[in-house]
């Protein structure tokens, strides 16, 4: 945990400003500090350290309609910094689970967690190798980046809805997101950076994914 307070900013996204994070930005070396790290295969990069435009998205919308949440389970797929899951915790549910197979995104979690007043429980691993867990919502934002990975993360989503889950999907148009399955439930206008994106706002569109 040392080294993420030591290499990223506490920040609040200008989308969801209720939250606070530990990110990376121009003026942290994280990045930097990865890549020597990767060097001698300690770290993967750190994407946990950025807050994308579809977990932004879902994060407001969870907020905006506490009622999909509250009084509820969450389980929250490739959680990243943890955004989504901080909103759900605070919008009201009573059980919040993160699903992050990289220690430094779980370590990353905690003290985003713990900076926000809120409780989430970590799931060490990767979830597609199992059983979809029993939630009453599954959250997942920007998983669509990868082919490999979509493909197995969007069938595992899938089966959770067809289980009785909702499952909920935020994302700004990647290259692998589906085009067929999904129902969009909201769209936002989110500031981003060069840095991470090709332009300096993206349309973060979260959506109800559906059985097979």
């Amino acid at each position: 945990m040392g080294f993420i307070e030591r290499n990223t900013a506490l920040e609040r996204p200008t989308l969801i400003p209720e939250i606070a994070l530990y990110l990376a930005s121009e003026v942290t070396p994280l990045w930097q500090a990865t890549e020597a790290s990767l060097a001698t295969n300690v770290m993967p990069p750190p994407f946990w350290a950025f807050a994308w435009v579809g977990g932004q998205s879902l994060a407001r919308y969870l907020l905006d309609t506490p009622e999909q949440v509250a009084g509820r389970s969450v389980f929250d797929f490739g959680a990243g910094s943890g955004i989504v899951a901080i909103a759900a915790a605070l919008a009201g549910a009573t059980e919040v689970t993160a699903a992050e197979i990289d220690p430094y995104a779980a370590a990353a979690i905690h003290l985003n967690a713990r900076r926000n007043g809120v409780d989430i429980a970590i799931y060490p691993g990767d979830p597609t190798r199992a059983d979809p867990i029993a939630a009453d919502v599954v959250t997942a934002g920007d998983i669509c980046y990868e082919q490999p990975m979509t493909v197995r993360a969007m069938a595992w989503l899938r089966v959770a809805a067809g289980r009785g889950s909702l499952v909920l999907l935020g994302d700004p148009g990647r290259t692998y997101l589906p085009h067929t399955g999904l129902v969009e439930v909201a769209r936002y206008s989110v500031p981003t950076t060069r840095e991470l994106e090709d332009r300096d706002v993206r349309e973060g569109i979260v959506y109800r994914v559906l059985p097979e």
